[in-house]
């Protein structure tokens, strides 16, 4: 009897400290994390805002860590060729992989990809926001969105609007504007926003969504019209330019700037480096630089990421097929 009671004792001890004891390795996982040089994909070229926002904040991982963190630029193919990389890269945390809109869209736009967006890849934290501004040359006589709307409606498929790229939020975005404002314009692809620009400034195309930072001085210049800006309420950077939302009620196209990594990365590691790159990325300085470029800055959890990533990819993937668009 006596035996029989320390064995029930034991069991009791065993049971009461396994979950302790099982917990322990998980909670350790992250400890000597990062152990290596971390890599940084940007499926975009040098000098773009994802390319711009990983030097950013990699530079801070390299401090707060010792750990160099390397951004390796692998454009192409509407971002699937730095995306393949990162799903097939080893899932220990050490590669990330910069995702936005263009990501978001793929699985749409394009009939065959090399991976599952939704399975193998986790967003790990938005970085930032930043809405697109709708601006017009000068000979177009629309002062305001609904000018514009009011033009296009009278000449279907006249009004010409230029996009950094098929699928880009910048293309999109005028999709989204068509779309809620029950016109058709013709779009026109250029492979980046520098070209696009161009040829908006040199009268060839009638309009065009652009991220405010490279337009602002077109504005300014006066040798560019805005008319509307596309996130819900207006830009503090541009306080006289109307929501496009005050027209088209709940119209919304922002950009957004984000972090994944492939999936199977073990959650103590995910959470580490959430924690350090929110952290990065809410200093008041950094909030403040952002600022100045016309984005705002995020610092979400995991699962907040996932699900707006989730409801992007819903939210275009009605556009896109409403307007029968596919990869270019």
């Amino acid at each position: 009897m006596h035996s029989v009671h320390h064995r029930l004792i034991a069991v009791a001890f065993a049971v009461a400290t396994a979950p302790a004891v099982a917990a322990q390795p998980a909670a350790d996982s992250a400890a000597g994390f990062p152990s290596r040089p971390l890599r940084m994909i940007v499926p975009f070229t040098p000098s773009g805002p994802n390319d711009q926002l990983a030097r950013m904040v990699g530079a801070k991982l390299t401090e707060a860590w010792g750990q160099q963190v390397v951004v390796d630029n692998r454009p192409g193919a509407g971002t699937v060729i730095g995306t393949e990389l990162a799903v097939r890269s080893p899932a220990d945390g050490h590669t990330m992989l910069m995702i936005s809109l263009s990501t978001a869209v793929n699985s749409v736009l394009q009939k065959k990809l090399p991976f599952d967006t939704a399975k193998d890849l986790v967003p790990l934290i938005n970085l930032a926001l930043s809405p697109n501004i709708l601006v017009v040359h000068p000979a177009v006589a629309a002062n305001n969105v609904a000018a514009l709307l009011t033009l296009a409606k009278a000449r279907p498929g006249e009004i010409i609007y230029a996009s950094g790229g098929a699928g880009s939020t910048t293309h999109l975005s005028g999709e989204l504007l068509a779309n809620m404002g029950g016109v058709k314009m013709t779009h026109v692809p250029y492979k980046g926003a520098n070209p696009a620009t161009l040829d908006i400034l040199g009268g060839r195309v009638s309009c065009m969504f652009g991220t405010i930072l490279p337009t602002l001085p077109h504005v300014k210049s006066g040798k560019l019209r805005a008319i509307g800006i596309s996130s819900l309420k207006r830009a503090p950077a541009l306080p006289d330019v109307p929501a496009i939302a005050e027209t088209l009620p709940g119209f919304e196209a922002v950009s957004f700037y984000g972090v994944a990594v492939p999936a199977g990365v073990p959650k103590a590691v995910m959470n580490k480096l959430n924690a350090e790159m929110a952290r990065i990325i809410t200093a008041a300085d950094t909030r403040e630089q952002l600022r100045q470029q016309g984005a705002d800055a995020v610092g979400d959890t995991p699962a907040e990421f996932t699900a707006f990533f989730r409801k992007q990819m819903s939210k275009w993937a009605k556009v896109i097929n409403e307007a029968g668009l596919q990869a270019q």
